[in-house]
């Protein structure tokens, strides 16, 4: 590996990182905007232009509140618990990828931090170790509420993860490959996966909304039972870095679902009228980055109209009703991939 290479990885890493940062942190000032929209208010608009700077503020605030551990709870598990829910969010980012390659001086600079060939078994096992942070956090409280919402969470995100699961491996079995690159780059012109795959695509998003406790999903914090649910106990930064979890895990998941079933960076036509390698890379970058933004804007929009679901209902989504579709997926890919062979037989 030469050291132009290592320099280049290390400066993706830190743009990727400063990227999801700054995009979360925006994302707050999003969704109070969409929600007064929504509700035809007018959001923030004291801090700065518009309120532009309203995240900055929210910021100081979180740095500058009194820092709160509860005396019954189990200190070192009750700081541990955020740098979990954060540390999961930021490593799900490092596979996808964000265009294509740049061409400087006849050597290839991908614009992906690293190209698993396992990339999705890597995505599901840092999702699984996700549901540590808000378990630990729950249960270092030692508040009733507290664990009450961290074990509705991991019910909640070990259920949906099943679905998933099984929506992803259709789509596996139709690219052929676990590596997110691949899927990506086989999603060229209009063979995005979402026509080949509606109801897998459907799936996953609905589960993506439950894995990242987006509302209709939000029953582990549901304020209305649970006061705050699994942060309860939290104040000052270690609660600002659960509620900036959300706000990366969202980003991170609408990055995911437009790799697997929108094209990724890919976009019809766009190939018919620029032909240079680094132009379409950073025009792969930005097509990417504008389904990522509509993603955030869906699941905000999703959280202003639909109300809340009971628990009950929740469970019987997942077990009873994704589950079956996504077998059923399943068996209809399987049975599609094998058309030839079934019309010989026949």
């Amino acid at each position: 590996m030469t050291l132009s290479f290592f320099i280049y990885k290390l400066i993706i890493v830190l743009i990727v990182f400063v990227m999801t940062l700054v995009v979360a942190m925006y994302s707050t000032y999003g969704e109070r905007k969409i929600a007064a929209f929504l509700q035809d208010r007018v959001g923030p608009d004291r801090a700065g232009p518009f309120g532009i700077l309203q995240p900055l503020a929210d910021g100081v605030k979180m740095f500058m509140k009194e820092e709160m551990i509860p005396s019954v709870s189990n200190k070192v598990l009750f700081i541990i618990g955020p740098g979990i829910s954060m540390m999961t969010a930021f490593l799900t980012g490092v596979i996808i990828p964000w265009g294509k390659s740049l061409n400087i001086d006849g050597v290839e600079y991908p614009l992906q931090i690293t190209d698993l060939n396992i990339s999705i078994l890597y995505l599901f096992g840092v999702l699984s170790i996700g549901v540590y942070g808000i378990m630990i956090g729950g249960w270092a409280s030692n508040n009733k509420f507290s664990l009450l919402g961290a074990v509705r969470a991991s019910s909640q995100m070990i259920s949906y993860e099943v679905a998933m699961g099984l929506s992803v491996i259709a789509l596996i079995m139709t690219t052929g490959t676990l590596s997110l690159g691949e899927i990506a780059a086989q999603q060229e012109g209009w063979h995005w996966n979402v026509v080949f795959q509606p109801l897998g695509c459907l799936i996953f998003i609905i589960c993506a909304f439950a894995e990242t406790n987006r509302a209709p999903f939000d029953l582990p914090e549901c304020e209305t039972e649970l006061v705050g649910g699994y942060h309860t106990e939290y104040s000052s930064m270690k609660l600002g870095f659960f509620l900036f979890a959300e706000y990366i895990n969202m980003f991170v998941s609408s990055a995911i679902i437009s790799t697997f079933y929108f094209g990724g960076y890919n976009m019809p036509f766009i190939g018919r009228f620029v032909h240079d390698q680094n132009t379409l890379a950073i025009l792969g970058f930005v097509f990417l980055f504008a389904k990522i933004i509509f993603g955030i804007f869906f699941f905000m929009w999703v959280r202003w109209t639909l109300p809340r679901f009971r628990y009950d209902q929740l469970m019987n989504l997942g077990w009873k009703t994704l589950i079956p579709l996504s077998i059923l997926n399943l068996v209809l890919t399987g049975l599609w991939m094998m058309k030839d062979e079934l019309m010989k037989m026949f």
